[in-house]
């Protein structure tokens, strides 16, 4: 994790995933948005922090929905993230209350992402596979890829490039030919199962998360 960046205690983890899942529950239930102001939280989730949360059923994803800059409290990250995961990805229909029982939550806090400010030949080598997510932006046109993608589709560092380009709806080679990156790191907190136990993940496990 970069210098100078506060990491969540294991405590404090299982309360954001926690966070995440009572924010999907009690929409499915009777309507309601959190916004993580109706519960006391330790400090840390007063700090404006990014942030995925991750929904996944089974082996496959379920809903990834995310803050990719820090844009406002880690509280309300956290509870927009996964009402917009469970709700609003483009990719998949709504999820039903029904589904709880079997959905995996994991939430991924983020750090700033810093432009990779080097020539392209020297991109692949400037990325950490399992330590860096990217963002490859040209135009209007952006796309992400979380930390845990690239060790969990053994990409190496030039797929990795790829693949994001891609997810931007860009050429495969978009980071060759000038399209921006930006690197970020992730803290990743995941039930063991669905409403199991809440681990730390480490960056080289890799997961579901993104894809």
């Amino acid at each position: 994790m970069s210098e100078g960046v506060k990491l969540l205690s294991g405590t404090e983890g299982q309360a954001a995933v926690q966070l995440a899942r009572d924010a999907i529950e009690l929409y499915l239930r009777t309507g309601e948005m959190m916004d993580g102001s109706e519960i006391q939280l330790p400090d840390i989730f007063n700090e404006i922090r990014g942030v995925f949360v991750t929904l996944t059923k089974g082996h496959d994803l379920r809903g990834c929905i995310g803050h990719p800059y820090a844009d406002s409290s880690l509280r309300h990250a956290i509870t927009d993230s996964a009402l917009s995961a469970a709700l609003r990805d483009p990719r998949f229909p709504p999820v039903k209350k029904e589904e709880l029982d079997d959905i995996t939550v994991e939430v991924t806090i983020l750090t700033k992402p810093e432009l990779v400010d080097v020539p392209a030949k020297d991109l692949p080598s400037s990325i950490k596979i399992g330590r860096h997510g990217l963002i490859v932006k040209s135009g209007y046109r952006q796309g992400l890829l979380l930390p845990q993608v690239a060790p969990d589709n053994d990409f190496d560092e030039i797929e990795f490039l790829n693949h994001t380009c891609i997810k931007a709806g860009l050429p495969h080679d978009a980071w060759v030919t000038g399209a921006e990156v930006y690197a970020f790191e992730g803290q990743i907190f995941t039930e063991s199962e669905p409403r199991g136990e809440v681990i730390e993940k480490d960056f080289k496990e890799g997961s579901c998360s993104g894809k």
